[in-house]
């Protein structure tokens, strides 16, 4: 796994990780129409456009209110409720799950500001993201950070069944601001979030969400 840090500020519309997707692409379209196939040089030109766009990476205005966690991606909320426990903070929670399409943007920001205690790496299979089932089974990238105030979360960045690369560029003892870019999961995926169990949760069940600027929760 690459542990370099994403940049703080995008430099450019597109993802770092998209551009060889994207160039590949456009090196195939360019061949297409210099072999004359011009039908498949114009579907191929779709596909290098549709690449483009998928990894856009907008920026956003992060909300200033200190206790505010943020969404770590665009996408819908599939999953709201209390869990007596969970493989990553090992307390009892609030689970929020984010399920995210092809058509949201991918690029994953920090719900909240703290240090990153683990970074857990767990193999695994690509069932839809959309079943819960994919929390337990699927391949999944999972950070541990814990809070100025002592305060323990977990962002746990899961592949679905499209999805077949999940993207972290931060490591054990980073300290990590809220907004900031840290990874991505392309061609749709999955975000679980599991929150102390007094967090006071912002959100509802099919509400749809954008990263670093929709408030998930406030923690106490």
């Amino acid at each position: 796994m690459d542990e370099s840090k994403w940049p703080d500020r995008s430099v450019m519309p597109i993802a770092a990780p998209g551009l060889k997707f994207i160039f590949a692409a456009g090196f195939f379209t360019v061949l297409l129409f210099l072999m004359d196939w011009t039908v498949p040089g114009w579907f191929s030109l779709l596909g290098t456009l549709f690449i483009c766009w998928f990894f856009r990476d907008p920026e956003r205005v992060i909300p200033d209110e200190s206790t505010a966690l943020v969404s770590p991606a665009d996408g819908k909320i599939i999953i709201v409720e209390k869990r007596p426990t969970n493989d990553f903070t090992h307390e009892a929670c609030m689970k929020i799950s984010i399920f995210m399409n092809v058509f949201n943007v991918h690029v994953n920001r920090v719900p909240f500001k703290g240090a990153v205690e683990e970074v857990i790496y767990i193999p695994g299979k690509f069932i839809n993201a959309s079943f819960d089932k994919a929390s337990e089974h699927n391949e999944r990238n999972a950070l541990v950070v814990r809070t100025d105030s002592g305060a323990l979360y977990g962002v746990v960045q899961i592949a679905g069944l499209i999805a077949r690369r999940i993207v972290c560029k931060v490591k054990k003892g980073d300290l990590l601001d809220r907004g900031r870019r840290y990874g991505m999961i392309c061609f749709g995926s999955r975000l679980d979030l599991y929150l102390p169990l007094n967090s006071d949760v912002a959100v509802s069940l099919g509400q749809k969400v954008q990263a670093g600027s929709t408030v998930l929760a406030y923690l106490k």
